[in-house]
């Protein structure tokens, strides 16, 4: 009995240490945001910030972002595009005010923007990520857009470190 009680012990310990999993933590898994940069319509290689700018997404009324641009100059944001969906729109406010009944007051320029979702697996701590291909804009014309033109520079969003979309205004 004495010699069977650290034989038991010992394939316990085997077991239980041989079972252990690493840990697996995910440092770069996050699906990548939609980079839009802002740019002069006359000086297309000029960054030109949008005063009192929001973005709120249309179908679920979400605000995206409040920018205030006063002393500093915004020269692109990043946004979130649905995975849920193939296409997301936005609503982009400039020199945003709200009423008392909570509705803007001033100028809404209103862009679709389409897309394929393609998952990509990344590693087990991360798993999947969504990615964005064959990217398109469409801008809702009204009386009044202070975007006036848009060119997309990449049709696929598989980070978040470039410009995909500039808007000119």
């Amino acid at each position: 009995m004495k010699k069977i009680y650290p034989v038991v012990c010992l394939l316990f310990l085997v077991t239980y240490f041989s079972s252990c999993e690493k840990d697996d933590i995910c440092v770069d898994g996050d699906t990548p945001l939609l980079v839009i940069g802002f740019f002069d319509i006359e000086d297309t290689t000029l960054a030109k910030s949008v005063p009192t700018f929001r973005i709120t997404e249309t179908i679920s009324n979400t605000e995206i972002n409040t920018i205030t641009s006063g002393s500093s100059s915004l020269d692109s944001i990043g946004i979130p595009l649905r995975i849920d969906a193939s296409s997301t729109s936005f609503a982009f406010i400039t020199e945003s005010t709200t009423t008392e009944d909570e509705e803007e007051t001033d100028n809404i320029d209103t862009l679709t923007i389409s897309y394929t979702i393609t998952e990509a697996f990344i590693s087990r701590g991360c798993g999947f990520v969504a990615n964005f291909e064959e990217l398109g804009v469409q801008l809702t014309n009204d009386e009044e857009n202070w975007i006036q033109d848009i060119s997309i520079q990449q049709q696929t969003i598989e980070n978040s470190n470039n410009i995909h979309v500039k808007i000119f205004h």
